[in-house]
C-alpha cells in the first residue's frame, strides 16, 4: 500500500477553511490596514501641528537610557553647530516612512499616542528641503526628550569650525583680526612708500580691519544674521 505524500499547502488551506471563512479573512485584514491608515494619519497630523506639548505618558522602564537628552545637552549641540532645536510643524523637508514606523511602535509599547514632536537640524532645512541630518525628539517631561529617530547624512565634520566665528561676538571680532592680518600681509612692500615701516604696517592692518569689520557688519545687518546662542530654537527667519 503507497502512502500519499502530504501537501502542506492543501492543509494550511484547510486548517484555514475550518477556523474563518475567507471573507472574514478578508474583511479582518482590510480593518487592519485601516486603522493603520488612520494610525499613520493621526502621526502626520501631529507632526504638522503645532502643539505645544511638553511631555508625554513614557513607561520609563521601556526606554533607552542613551536616547534621553536634557534641553541643556540639546542647546549646548545647536550653538556649537548652528543648528535649531524647533516644533516639526516648522520642518519644511520629507520626514521618512522610517520615522512614522518608530513612532507607531512607540505608540504602542507605551500605550500611548505621542505629541508635541520637535526637530533638530540646519536653519535651511526649516525653509526647504536638504539632504543633512534632522533628529526627532518627542519630549518627556522636564526638559527632557527622548530621540526618536535620525535620519539623512552626518554633518560635515569641519562644520563646528565653520560655524565657531557665529557663536558669538568675541569669536567674530578674533575672526575678523585674523583676517586683516592675513590681508595686510598681502600688501605689496613699498605700496604706500618707498620706506617700509612698523608704523606703516599697522596703519594699513587698522584700515583693513575697519574695511572687513564693515563688511562684516553689512552682511549681518541686511540679511538678519544672528549668534547661535539667539537662534538656536527660534522660530523667526531673522533671529
Amino acid at each position: 500500500m503507497m502512502l500519499r505524500s502530504t501537501n502542506i499547502e492543501r492543509k494550511l488551506q484547510q486548517t484555514k477553511g475550518k477556523q474563518k471563512s475567507e471573507s472574514v479573512i478578508l474583511a479582518e485584514v482590510q480593518e487592519i490596514l485601516r486603522q493603520d491608515t488612520l494610525k499613520e494619519e493621526r502621526i502626520n497630523q501631529q507632526l504638522n501641528t503645532k502643539n505645544t506639548a511638553n511631555t508625554n505618558a513614557f513607561e520609563f522602564d521601556l526606554l533607552e537610557s542613551h536616547k534621553i537628552f536634557h534641553i541643556d545637552q540639546i542647546k549646548e549641540i545647536c550653538i556649537d553647530y548652528r543648528l535649531r532645536f524647533l516644533n516639526s510643524s516648522y520642518f519644511k523637508g520629507e520626514i521618512p516612512q522610517e520615522a512614522i514606523s518608530k513612532i507607531k511602535h512607540l505608540e504602542s509599547i507605551h500605550n500611548t499616542e505621542l505629541k508635541g514632536f520637535k526637530i533638530m537640524a540646519p536653519s535651511k532645512l526649516f525653509k526647504l528641503e536638504d539632504k543633512d541630518d534632522p533628529l526627532l525628539f518627542a519630549p518627556i517631561g522636564n526638559d527632557y526628550f527622548y530621540l526618536v529617530h535620525k535620519w539623512g547624512n552626518d554633518l560635515h565634520p569641519l562644520r563646528k569650525l565653520l560655524v565657531w566665528p557665529f557663536k558669538n561676538i568675541g569669536n567674530l571680532v578674533v575672526l575678523v583680526l585674523l583676517i586683516s592680518y592675513l590681508v595686510t600681509s598681502m600688501v605689496p612692500d613699498g605700496l604706500f612708500s618707498k620706506k617700509n615701516t612698523t608704523a606703516e604696517f599697522w596703519i594699513i592692518y587698522f584700515f583693513m580691519f575697519k574695511c572687513i569689520a564693515s563688511v562684516v557688519i553689512f552682511y549681518g545687518f541686511a540679511l538678519g544674521k544672528n549668534f547661535n546662542p539667539a537662534i538656536w530654537n527660534s522660530k523667526y527667519f531673522n533671529a
